[in-house]
């Protein structure tokens, strides 16, 4: 007999569906329930590497990989089979089961959707075969009406997999009762007997003051509102989008020394695998600004390049808005700067890209010995290493690689005794994303960067964990579910599916 399932969809996009979906997920592990994430399609350049059953390594949205933990499992590339990375605003690279395979834009993407599709059904059938429960993401909204036709992962998904649905609104925004209410009414009358129930999420104040919205839209709608979860700021779980950051990241405890360490991470528009810079954020006393403006980078310690789904188009940018001649300044001044991954492809002297961007050599800032060539075969892989005989994870997921006969000083060392990245003076940079999770290596690294900096009074707190922060986190989810959400209506749903009889609203999808 197959697991039960759920699938939450949210009223718009970043309303909590990846929050909600780990909570529920932590609270069900806790309760002794063999439980699973999935998400059918996952559009995000927030991913991660995890071995396939080959053992070759595969991407999923990082979101996934998030939830995967809030459920005591590894990471399985059939808990996203399909991730979209876009590249431009009309063309994203098809991740399936883990495998870049294809590059679509928005007309070509229907012909290969049946097949994306098929991958996802099956997924989620082998999934909930080895599982008591699946508790499934939607994408956007179930009620973007106009791709309904084709859908597989809202109401396509709930419809093909007989799953019931919750929906999550994000009262923060404002006007939740009225998204919740038209997010139903404009599904079909099918579509409708499968919501079964709202989630309010982000609510500050008096629950009193709500009690009437929330009895008039269980009047209206007949279906209950399985719960309100409170605006909590100690939230910090991998994003899906870069786009869900603030301007800082984080709530940075205060520091173990004397001093702050101010970073600066760059916002690029194809910011891939921004994520690197939560684990910074991490650390006690250091303080993470996610920046698109030039003067934030003039009072900054720090200054980080991430990576990007598309390296030569964001260096353009880069010039474009100054940040460039800034990033070059701090530089100069002696001030420590990273790149990741395409931010380290940006630093060196020139891009050789035939593949990506297809504009041949192009210049680079020119602060590290390297050149960089993009190959058209991808590099996905899970990778170990040292860092000055300091044990070192992460996970690589490029085109571009170092190219020349330039021998440079490396930033790492492979397990194997292979250079990875480079340094020059008070520059580094890296292909490997992840690796700041490795807790005594954040605080190598930042050790020396405050250093570099003239912050002599910063100090690392021995004992923070990564790991523990993240696990915090999750069990915080855990704990707002079941103080705060039906759990015996929820389980019923997991378990046996919508109840019969709930009210169609109209007007209803044709």
């Amino acid at each position: 007999m197959d697991g039960g399932g759920l699938l939450v969809a949210g009223t718009t996009s970043d309303a909590g569906k990846s929050v909600v979906t780990a909570g529920i997920c932590r609270w069900l592990w806790r309760n002794g329930v063999r439980v699973a994430p999935f998400k059918a399609q996952n559009m995000s350049n927030n991913s991660v590497v995890v071995a396939g059953p080959d053992g070759r390594g595969g991407e999923i949205g990082r979101a996934q990989a998030m939830q995967a933990a809030a459920c005591g499992v590894a990471p399985d590339l059939r808990f996203n089979p399909v991730l979209l990375k876009p590249g431009s605003d009309r063309s994203s690279q098809v991740v399936l089961l883990g495998e870049a395979v294809d590059t679509v834009t928005a007309g070509n993407y229907r012909s290969i959707k049946p097949r994306l599709a098929e991958a996802a059904y099956a997924a989620l059938a082998e999934l909930r075969a080895e599982y008591d429960a699946v508790i499934c993401e939607g994408a956007g909204s179930p009620a973007e009406i106009n791709l309904r036709d084709g859908d597989f992962v809202n109401m396509g998904l709930a419809t093909a997999a007989d799953l019931p649905a919750v929906v999550v609104g994000d009262i923060d925004r404002g006007g939740v009762f009225a998204a919740l209410h038209g997010t139903v009414a404009l599904l079909s009358e099918a579509d409708q007997a499968r919501v079964a129930g709202f989630v309010i999420n982000k609510f500050r104040g008096s629950r009193s003051i709500l009690r009437p919205g929330l009895d008039m839209i269980t009047k209206v709608t007949g279906r209950p509102v399985l719960g309100v979860l409170p605006y909590e700021s100690d939230v910090q779980v991998d994003g899906e989008d870069s786009l869900a950051y603030g301007r800082l990241l984080g709530r940075p405890g205060p520091p173990h020394g004397t001093e702050w360490l101010r970073v600066a991470v760059i916002r690029l528009p194809r910011i891939s695998n921004a994520t690197d810079a939560e684990a910074i954020a991490a650390e006690p006393g250091v303080r993470v600004r996610i920046t698109t403006e030039p003067a934030d980078l003039l009072d900054a310690d720090l200054v980080v390049l991430p990576g990007s789904k598309a390296t030569v188009s964001d260096l353009a940018w880069l010039r474009a808005t100054g940040l460039a001649d800034a990033v070059v300044s701090h530089a100069g001044q002696g001030k420590p700067l990273l790149g990741i991954c395409g931010g380290f492809q940006m630093l060196g002297r020139a891009i050789h890209d035939d593949v990506e961007s297809g504009l041949g050599t192009v210049p680079g800032l020119g602060l590290l010995p390297v050149e960089v060539t993009f190959g058209r075969r991808k590099t996905v892989r899970q990778s170990r290493g040292y860092a000055r005989r300091t044990p070192v994870t992460g996970y690589e997921i490029r085109h571009g690689y170092v190219s020349g006969d330039d021998a440079p000083q490396p930033f790492l060392t492979y397990a194997d005794g292979r250079p990875e990245g480079a340094v020059a003076a008070t520059v580094s940079g890296t292909h490997w994303h992840g690796a700041f999770e490795s807790d005594e290596f954040r605080r190598l690294f930042l050790t020396t960067a405050a250093r570099q900096a003239g912050r002599t009074g910063w100090r690392p707190a021995p004992g923070t964990s990564f790991h523990g922060v993240r696990e915090k986190a999750l069990d915080l989810l855990g704990d707002l579910i079941e103080e705060h959400l039906d759990t015996a209506a929820l389980w019923r749903l997991i378990e046996n599916g919508a109840p019969a009889g709930l009210p169609v609203l109209p007007p209803g999808a044709p």
